[in-house]
């Protein structure tokens, strides 16, 4: 069992394809807090459209986000099979899926959310400012699913850099423009909320236009835009892909689901879990740069045909968000207390947070582990399992049991939060026992 544990030169190979991309993750937090900081200053109206825009345009291209998994798994495979030639066919196949999907997508969106929008908001001010903002948003449909499929194929193929210095120069430009269209400067119109919105869609626009850029110099002889994918390869890999946008869809969706019910409870406990959930997905980078670099890694083992190699980069992987896990707890559950003081500044939603944060803290390790599996089966090729495990844990036992022991029995915050730790220890030990099993052993990509 000690095998588990990665040697140095395994520990070099995560991190080689996993820190690029906890860079990326943090600078979208950072990209995240300075679009707060400069809408904030338009008011409270505008800070609402924004963020209720934010959360919804993120269901909604939730579903084509998924499109990544197949681009790397079927990227990964190829590389490891020493088919240098090819690895960019799936990028190709992934570009072309945005088109189809996302250009429909897009325009149906656009039409129904004038509509959808009173759904969300009743005051005036806000739907007013938030229609356009989400609008502009959602035009970005397409450039969001090539560029998270070029991201899928920059991780299979170890060259996570380019992510990275695409992702910085692309939220530098956002930000620079947000300055520019918010509030007027260098003699451009006053835009407000809308301005904010536009900067973002543009700059992801210009992102693709990086990962092409970068695409033809470094994968050209891969096979990039002149491997076209034939029509037959093109639906293996939209199959391969579906479950995991479906996984994606269905988890979002859950965020929702799960923000409503803790409505229905009361506004210092949605205040507590905003809080909580934030502080969970900022956590939890390490390990999710760790979970794709395992997708990867199964996947360029699996090409070698070399079983034993893609289970131990698993078990590999997932022992270092173990470790990370539990020092985590060593360090968060002596300080849990200040630590929300910095984020809840009253003290009796703090005290509501208090004991759900521990909760959390103490399975951290678990649960990272879990999430580390579930990508390792993408990276074989089992993505159908990887979305049964996570959509039946949320849907058919988390989100059910919340409402019914939270609002419906009263238990509260405390009580969904032991029902999300019992749902994320499950969902964990699910993907342990799938990953043992080897039932992934010999799907074909």
């Amino acid at each position: 069992m000690l095998s588990i544990f990665p040697d140095r030169e395994r520990r070099k190979a995560i991190w080689a394809i996993a820190l690029p991309i906890m860079g990326g993750m943090m600078s979208q937090n950072v990209l995240n807090l300075v679009d707060i900081g400069m809408v904030g200053r338009l008011g409270d109206a505008a800070l609402a459209a924004t963020g209720i825009g934010s959360f919804t345009n993120y269901l909604a291209i939730s579903f084509i986000i998924g499109l990544s998994a197949g681009v790397q798994a079927l990227a990964a495979r190829r590389l490891g099979e020493e088919r240098h030639s090819e690895t960019a066919i799936p990028l190709n196949g992934g570009l072309i899926l945005s088109l189809i999907i996302g250009v429909p997508l897009c325009a149906l969106f656009f039409m129904v959310i004038p509509y959808a929008y009173q759904f969300l908001s009743s005051d005036p001010a806000v739907v007013e400012q938030g229609i356009p903002y989400l609008q502009v948003r959602i035009l970005s449909m397409v450039a969001v699913g090539m560029n998270f499929s070029f991201r899928g194929y920059w991780s299979a193929i170890h060259m996570t850099g380019v992510y990275l210095r695409t992702l910085l120069i692309m939220h530098a430009i956002n930000i620079f423009l947000n300055w520019v269209l918010i509030f007027g400067n260098l003699g451009a119109p006053e835009m407000g909320v809308y301005g904010a919105g536009l900067a973002t869609t543009v700059s992801l626009y210009i992102g693709t236009g990086l990962y092409f850029f970068f695409a033809l110099r470094h994968a050209r002889d891969k096979g990039f835009l002149h491997r076209i994918p034939s029509r037959s390869t093109l639906w293996q890999q939209f199959k391969l892909s579906l479950p995991a946008s479906l996984q994606q869809l269905f988890f979002s969706a859950g965020l929702v689901a799960l923000i409503w019910i803790m409505s229905q409870i009361g506004t210092a406990e949605l205040a507590a879990v905003n809080v909580l959930m934030t502080f969970h997905i900022t956590t939890i980078l390490p390990a999710f740069g760790v979970s794709l670099a395992a997708t990867t890694l199964v996947g360029n083992a699996l090409g070698r045909d070399d079983i034993e190699d893609a289970a131990l980069w698993g078990w590999n992987a997932a022992a270092i968000c173990l470790l990370y896990g539990l020092a985590l707890s060593i360090i968060l559950i002596p300080f849990a207390n200040q630590i929300l003081g910095v984020f809840i500044t009253n003290e009796e939603t703090r005290q509501l947070a208090y004991v759900p944060m521990i909760l959390w803290v103490s399975i951290i390790g678990l649960d990272t582990m879990g999430m580390v599996l579930m990508n390792a089966l993408i990276g074989a090729g089992d993505t159908r399992r990887s979305m049964w495990i996570s959509v039946i844990a949320q849907w058919a036992f988390f989100l059910p049991f919340a409402y019914v022991v939270g609002p419906v029995m009263g238990f509260g915050l405390l009580g969904v939060w032991i029902i999300n730790a019992i749902y994320r220890s499950g969902q964990a030990i699910a993907c342990i026992q799938q990953w043992a099993s080897r039932n992934w052993v010999g799907i074909k990509l």
